[in-house]
């Protein structure tokens, strides 16, 4: 009797717990989508008011139009959609030659790569900028198509565990039927981390659609992106920022991110717990 008492008063803590994390991290989209359904005037009263009083819904439609909007989120779409594509195949591609072919020094390479990990991009961010002016490539999109083909560490690094537990039989199988790597890969390796590739496409489509600095650096006013366009685009004519279309804008910014996660939420889940992180 003890123990099952015990026990109860361990799983309300749990839950307890579990709801004050849900609050903690829901609290600030809550609030952002309170304050997207405000009138102007509800945003300076003191003290605060926390629910409108007659939500203003034609706010998501202004925030539509006080902007570009759809136009920032085509240019940020064509982005995300870019690098997302290139950074999770070419990570494949580079994870399957250190998880499979044999090569002089290639733990070595393999160690200075997951080191890179470490490195904060904002030291190369200077350096980075400089090179791509100095190519002309600045108002272009051919920097993030470059960074797409040179992969990313932290998926070479998934990727090379997730292949390292695939059976060498059915590569040895394909080599017998006369298949070379470029076959195997495509044929035996992609098909079955078909996980692997959601979860990494999950991580860099919203890594690239929530990314600040280099569109910021890069790409003029009308090339940039929707995350560059909200925090320069809704402002009065006094400078100030228009609050509840900023957040209107915010809401409908975060929206596909979260439709993306939800909807291949399985295969992110699968795909992390099956890379081999052991």
């Amino acid at each position: 009797m003890v123990d099952a008492v015990a026990r109860r008063a361990r799983w309300m803590a749990f839950y307890i717990l579990l709801a004050a994390l849900a609050i903690t991290f829901s609290g600030p989209l809550g609030w952002l989508i309170l304050t997207a359904l405000k009138a102007p005037n509800e945003l300076s009263v003191f003290p605060i008011q926390l629910f409108p009083e007659s939500p203003q819904w034609h706010n998501f439609a202004d925030a539509l139009t006080f902007v570009d909007f759809l136009g920032y989120a085509r240019n940020s779409m064509i982005l995300s959609t870019l690098t997302a594509v290139l950074t999770t195949i070419s990570s494949a591609w580079m994870a399957y030659g250190f998880a499979r072919l044999s090569a002089p020094g290639k733990k070595f390479w393999f160690g200075l790569l997951i080191s890179t990990m470490m490195m904060p991009s904002i030291v190369t961010l200077i350096p980075t900028y400089l090179m791509f002016a100095k190519m002309g490539l600045v108002d272009t999109y051919v920097p993030w198509i470059l960074w797409g083909l040179s992969g990313a560490a932290f998926m070479i690094f998934l990727f090379r565990q997730f292949f390292s537990g695939i059976p060498k039989e059915l590569e040895e199988a394909a080599v017998l039927d006369g298949c070379g790597h470029v076959r195997i890969f495509w044929q035996i390796f992609l098909p079955q981390s078909w996980p692997m590739l959601a979860a990494c496409m999950v991580l860099t489509f919203t890594g690239a659609w929530g990314d600040f600095i280099a569109p910021s650096l890069l790409l003029s006013d009308d090339t940039t992106t929707l995350a560059v366009a909200l925090t320069r685009g809704y402002v009065n004519e006094q400078g100030f920022p228009v609050q509840n279309l900023l957040a209107a804008g915010s809401t409908m910014f975060i929206l596909p991110v979260l439709l993306i996660f939800l909807f291949f939420q399985r295969f992110f889940v699968q795909g992390f717990s099956t890379s081999g992180l052991k």
